[in-house]
């Protein structure tokens, strides 16, 4: 059995887990329960690095990018249990550190795959528009998919071509994200949608900022859906391949992002004013399908 102190460090990543509103479940009761702790102290450090870079709109990109070296450092600091005289012992961070070290540690997780995520974070304080897929799609590799592969390797999966899969899934979840987000995202000055995908469509920024979600537009968001909709399909793998209740959970998730997806669609022209999303009322059809899902 861990010590107080240890089962006080996880304690302090669930409550952080719970604090913060997602679309799909963090550490839900569908994943075994001895994952659960090691999730929540993935979610926990990846919700601190994102606060840093997303949560601070008044200070300064270069205090932001200091910001996520130290939360880097402290991380790799703690996976050599090594400490700092200078940082609080006893503070949220310094909890959700132990946690994440210790879990590093006990499942073997790659900590490259942190420090991808701390890149991305680090990239959005900088970039708010992306010229290509390839780049939009380097930056779903560092922001996203690390986040799949750490669930794998918690679950005790280590297969090449699950990792693909997994990576495509959690590509097409950051896309529909970014799809489901364009009018906040635009509005907070942010365009995801690739300079090549909406200049091939002939669009023009100048009608967003009008506040015309013009034919152009739509079809360039189109030809976003279907790129997304390609991802999920190559997700599908994971889905059909993982067992028992993760298995189960990461079904409810590709369905989710599927539905959220097909609602930007049918809804493309009103993007900059309505958001799609999954209330209480899609819980039922999506866990019934999840139990009734059919292997591709």
């Amino acid at each position: 059995m861990p010590d107080e102190s240890l089962r006080a460090a996880y304690r302090a990543c669930e409550a952080l887990a719970r604090s913060h509103y997602e679309n799909f479940p963090v550490a839900s009761r569908l994943l075994p329960a001895a994952m659960r702790p090691h999730i929540a102290a993935v979610y926990a450090f990846a919700r601190i690095g994102d606060d840093i870079a997303d949560e601070q709109p008044d200070v300064a990109p270069v205090v932001r990018q200091r910001q996520l070296r130290e939360w880097q450092e402290r991380i790799h600091r703690a996976v050599r249990d090594e400490h700092d005289e200078n940082e609080p012992r006893g503070g949220r961070e310094a909890l959700i550190a132990r946690a994440v070290a210790n879990s590093i540690r006990a499942r073997e997780l790659p900590l490259t795959l942190f420090d991808d995520l701390l890149s991305a974070f680090g990239q959005d304080t900088m970039t708010n528009r992306y010229n290509s897929w390839a780049d939009l799609f380097d930056y779903c590799r560092r922001s996203a998919n690390p986040v799949g592969r750490l669930v794998l390797r918690i679950a005790g999966y280590r297969d090449v071509a699950l990792d693909r899969s997994s990576d495509a899934l959690c590509t097409a979840l950051q896309l529909a994200n970014f799809w489901q987000d364009f009018g906040r995202d635009w509005r907070a000055g942010r365009l995801y949608l690739p300079r090549e995908e909406w200049r091939a469509a002939g669009a023009d920024e100048a009608e967003l900022r009008a506040g015309m979600m013009s034919e152009p537009w739509q079809r360039a968001l189109q030809g976003a859906f279907a790129m997304t909709r390609d991802r999920f399909s190559e997700g599908r793998l994971v889905c059909d391949r993982v067992t028992g209740r993760l298995g189960l959970e990461l079904r409810f998730t590709w369905l989710g992002g599927s539905r959220i997806l097909d609602r930007a669609a049918a809804r493309v022209g009103d993007l900059l004013e309505y958001r799609p999303s999954l209330g209480g009322g899609d819980l039922p059809a999506l866990a019934w399908a999840a139990l009734r899902w059919r292997r591709s």
